[in-house]
């Protein structure tokens, strides 16, 4: 690993992140308007995250979507693709015009990912809980293979319910997969109400390091935490790595935030230009 930037070098990378994780939202939510579905409470909240994987940490090569060296991506909670595909036309795995095609019958931007369509898709992923069991084989292959690159697998909070997150938990911290680097988008809210409310996950980080895993705790939404623990990640031996990231669902939309009515739908007319027009300026 490189020697830490000096601090204005990563001052720098903090607010070109951060600028890049703004326009990631602005561009999310015109693709989930323009749809008239969609899931922006979790988009949202996965934006920071987002902007440091693909523009910071991630290891990739757009024009050769299929480098064997690449990092691998999982996003386990396949229902907030919009973020991810917004990243991957700002790199250049595709033009920028297709973003608007998003769930259009046909269009390679469906509104779960889809390996066979779309280059650069890893994982066709959206049942609940099945991402990390993906992203584990992945890393059990690269380990065999004695291969660099590394696998990261995003999850959503009311994910955590289900059992084959802790199969693959277990899976992972028994073959001592340090070559993945689970991320936890834990904004505290699932589709029908807060997620304590409904099957409360905590101990949560507890949980994770009984499974044998290296756990970073941070706040979700500051750049400087992400790129830290990012970074803290690279250098675990032994044991996977699973970020517990604290974020807010509908972050940058006031009247989104923490709100379930905003898992699963789109604002339309006012609320849409109420929704850019608080993203643009910087959010909530």
């Amino acid at each position: 690993m490189e020697a830490a930037p000096a601090e204005e070098d990563r001052q720098a990378l903090v607010d070109r992140l951060n600028t890049i994780a703004r326009e990631l939202r602005i561009v999310d939510l015109q693709m989930i308007i323009e749809a008239g579905s969609g899931h922006p409470g979790g988009t949202l909240s996965a934006a920071d995250m987002i902007a440091a994987l693909y523009f910071h940490k991630l290891q990739l090569r757009p024009e050769e979507p299929e480098w064997p060296d690449r990092d691998r991506f999982v996003l386990s909670k396949g229902h907030c693709i919009p973020i991810v595909y917004a990243a991957m036309a700002e790199l250049g795995y595709f033009d920028e015009k297709e973003l608007m095609t998003l769930r259009d019958l046909g269009s390679r931007l469906q509104g779960h990912p889809d390996r066979t369509r779309l280059p650069g898709i890893e994982a066709s992923t959206g049942s609940l809980g099945q991402g990390l069991s993906v992203a584990g084989g992945m890393a059990a292959a690269g380990k065999i293979d004695q291969a660099g690159w590394r696998v990261f697998c995003m999850m959503g909070g009311g994910e955590q319910q289900a059992g084959q997150i802790w199969e693959a938990a277990m899976f992972a911290g028994r073959h001592e997969l340090d070559n993945l680097c689970g991320i936890l988008d834990y904004n505290q809210v699932q589709q029908t109400g807060r997620v304590a409310e409904r099957l409360d996950i905590e101990p949560v980080v507890a949980k994770w390091r009984a499974f044998n895993w290296h756990v970073r705790e941070i706040d979700g939404h500051d750049m400087n935490e992400i790129v830290d623990a990012l970074d803290e990640a690279e250098l675990v031996t032994g044991r996977p790595t699973v970020i517990v990231s604290h974020t807010v669902k509908g972050k940058g939309v006031s009247w989104m935030e923490l709100d379930p009515a905003w898992h699963g739908k789109a604002p339309d007319g006012e609320k849409a230009e109420q929704a850019l027009a608080e993203l643009r300026s910087g959010g909530a």
